[in-house]
């Protein structure tokens, strides 16, 4: 892809989840808008109960595709950092999880989404929790900063997804680890299926197959990579673009992956960016 076609991608899909972000509803044609938001759709999801109700109104938006929670283990004083945190979600429960020497990070690029972030974390005075306006394929983080990194179906819709990888490896303390929801490609996504704005926006268009995802992560220096689909998923995927056969190609999966411990972050002109020192 050209550098001028992936700006031009993450235009679109900015603007789209910047609308979403201003509609209380959180309306639009994404996961979960074309659905619900409805702790319903959220327990589909694979959220319990107890985990709805630690977060403040507001942040739930129903864009995810899984619970990375299920997988990220989170201990006490821990650094958590979620990849496209939206309204806040994830964030919210990582942070009683992690308590309060622990501190959880959001980076989004919608400003709409990082000032309804703020205003939800400011509800229930959340004071380990911060969201940062930001490209996940450039952090505002410093290296080996991290301890985990989140993600729920945020990731397919980069551009450059090696480069998210390749960031997040960057960020993360020697053995770090990855706890990803997101969606993969079964097979090959025909062009229709492709080519449209609402259909990258609706974590259709972007998504690729397992193998090269692993190839990415493999090629960014994690170990331990680890993906899961959940045929399950079918179900609530269907709603995403009713009536498109979406859920005939992607399928949500769990990815986990572990960063080797005694591995250097890397820092060369292919991985670090002119925000990586930023504390």
């Amino acid at each position: 892809m050209t550098q001028s076609a992936a700006d031009e991608t993450r235009t679109a899909v900015r603007q789209h989840y910047g609308k979403v972000a201003q509609n209380s509803g959180a309306r639009g044609c994404a996961p979960g808008c074309c659905g619900s938001t409805d702790p319903s759709s959220s327990r589909a999801l694979g959220y319990s109960a107890e985990e709805l109700e630690l977060a403040p109104e507001g942040a739930n938006l129903g864009l995810g595709c899984g619970n990375p929670h299920a997988i990220a283990s989170l201990g006490e004083g821990e650094t958590v950092l979620d990849l496209g945190s939206g309204g806040g979600f994830d964030c919210f429960l990582a942070s009683k999880r992690v308590g309060e020497k622990g501190r959880v990070i959001g980076v989004d690029m919608t400003p709409e989404m990082v000032t309804k972030a703020r205003t939800n974390a400011g509800k229930v005075g959340a004071s380990n929790v911060e969201f940062r306006l930001g490209e996940i394929e450039h952090l505002p983080l410093a290296d080996a900063s991290v301890d985990v990194v989140l993600s729920n179906c945020v990731i397919n819709l980069s551009p450059s997804k090696a480069e998210v990888f390749r960031e997040a490896f960057r960020v993360l303390r020697a053995g770090g680890r990855l706890a990803i929801s997101d969606v993969v490609a079964t097979r090959a996504i025909p062009a229709h299926l492709r080519s449209t704005e609402l259909s990258l926006a609706s974590c259709v268009g972007g998504a690729i197959e397992v193998g090269e995802l692993e190839g990415m992560l493999s090629s960014a220096g994690f170990s331990e990579i680890r993906l899961t689909p959940r045929p399950e998923s079918r179900a609530f995927i269907e709603q995403w673009l009713p009536g498109s056969g979406a859920e005939d190609y992607i399928v949500s999966a769990t990815i986990e992956a572990k960063k080797p411990a005694g591995a250097q972050s890397c820092c060369g002109p292919a991985c670090c960016t002119p925000g990586a020192r930023q504390q």
